[in-house]
This record gives structure tokens, C-alpha cells and sequence, in this order.
């Protein structure tokens, strides 16, 4: 169970936030400095309790209208060997001491846990309160269930999202052949996704804010099957 502590971080999520987004592929913003807000988000848990996991959406309201992004985060209290290109910077936490905060989509135990959240073995907690589940975000599953453990994984961001492609094993432990975990990056509302899912294994929907307070749910996640 994380434990979320009410205290700082300096710099602060935002501020660290700030200075990454703009060099990200799918950035959508035409200037180097967003405005950046809170928007929403979820976290799931560490089973090792070592690693804090996030789901995050911040708003930009820099352009001509606002753009949320979807960004999981994890944070750790030691560097993640051979990360150095997710590292989105550190910081001081009022209790924990130095963190490391990462893109989430290349941090295996962030992807172990979505791929277990996606097949209904992992619960979403809420962003900001300790041990308190989050029935508003929904998954859906079908077809033969697999190991969540991440040997190795290929991360490509794109245009629209980043892929991470990860070789899974049955639940007895034998290849079960590769999958395609689908992040989304900027948030649309649609609240029953249809449109690229008809094939999907997984997928997995949640909600953020508006800046003028509308609440808005979409696709966060979509897992399928790796052509071989």
C-alpha cells in the first residue's frame, strides 16, 4: 500500500513537468513554456512497496485551448539503471528525502502493474488519499491471461502516444508471444472508446477535469496483441 504523504517537493511535479513536456514527440503546444495545471489521475501500488506509481493528467493552457496530457510517473528513492533518457529531473520530498521522478512508460514495475490493472489483478487508488480505491477508473480484458512480470520491454513514442512493447509468459511460465501497451498522451473525451479498439485485448478508461470544471473520461490504455 503507498502511503501519500501530505508535505512538498521542490521543485515541485509541475515545475519538473514543465521543463520536459516540451521536448516530448506528442507535445502539442507551440511554446517552451506550458501552463500547467493538475487535472486529474489515479495511482496504482507497488507490491514491493519501493516504487510510487501515478497516473497523471495536467492541462496546458499556454495555446489557444487547453490540452491535457496523460503522463504516468513513477518515483523512485535511488536512480533506475539504464533510464538516463526517462528521467524527467529530482526532488526534494518533505519526508522521503531525494526522488527521482521517471516516465513511467519505461519503468518495468509502472508497466507490470498497468498490464495487472488491465487484467483486473491490480485495484486504482486514488491520486491523493492513502489505501482508498478508484472505482471510476474501469478496465476491460478478454483472452488467455499472462504473467505481468517485465523482463525487457521496447519503448517508441509517437505522434499521438507512446508503445511499449513487452514478451509475456503464460501464467505457467511458458512464451505466450509479445504485446503492444498503447499510453495515451493526449487526453480526448470519449467516455466508451470505440474508435482503433475492435481488436484491443485490454483497455483501460479514466477521468480528469476541464479547467472550467468539466468532467471528461477516455482512453488512458489500450493493450493488443504484437503481430509476430
Amino acid at each position: 500500500m503507498a502511503v501519500i504523504h501530505n508535505t512538498t517537493m521542490t521543485p515541485g511535479k509541475l515545475e519538473l513537468l514543465a521543463a520536459w513536456l516540451p521536448s516530448q514527440s506528442w507535445y502539442r503546444g507551440s511554446t517552451r513554456e506550458p501552463a500547467l495545471t493538475k487535472a486529474g489521475g489515479f495511482r496504482l501500488d507497488d507490491p514491493q512497496g519501493e516504487v510510487g506509481i501515478e497516473f497523471m493528467v495536467v492541462t496546458d493552457t499556454s495555446g489557444d485551448r487547453p490540452v491535457a496530457y496523460h503522463i504516468p510517473l513513477t518515483y523512485r528513492g535511488a536512480p533506475l539503471d539504464g533510464a538516463d533518457e526517462a528521467l524527467i529531473g529530482t526532488s526534494e520530498h518533505g519526508v522521503l528525502g531525494k526522488r527521482w521522478l521517471y516516465d513511467g512508460t519505461h519503468d518495468p514495475v509502472l508497466v507490470a502493474e498497468l498490464l495487472a490493472c488491465l487484467q483486473g489483478r491490480a485495484e486504482p487508488q486514488a491520486q491523493s488519499v492513502t489505501d482508498t480505491p478508484d472505482p471510476s477508473v474501469t478496465s476491460r480484458f478478454t483472452g488467455p491471461g499472462f504473467s505481468t512480470t517485465v523482463r525487457s520491454a521496447v519503448v517508441a513514442d509517437g505522434r499521438h502516444g507512446t508503445d511499449v512493447v513487452v514478451e509475456t509468459t503464460a501464467r505457467g511460465m511458458e512464451p505466450a508471444g509479445a504485446v503492444t501497451l498503447t499510453v495515451t498522451r493526449v487526453l480526448r473525451p470519449d467516455p466508451q472508446p470505440q474508435a482503433g479498439t475492435a481488436e484491443a485485448r485490454g483497455h483501460l478508461t479514466a477521468g480528469w477535469r476541464s479547467p472550467d470544471g468539466t468532467e471528461n473520461r477516455g482512453s488512458f490504455a489500450v493493450l493488443r496483441d504484437t503481430p509476430r
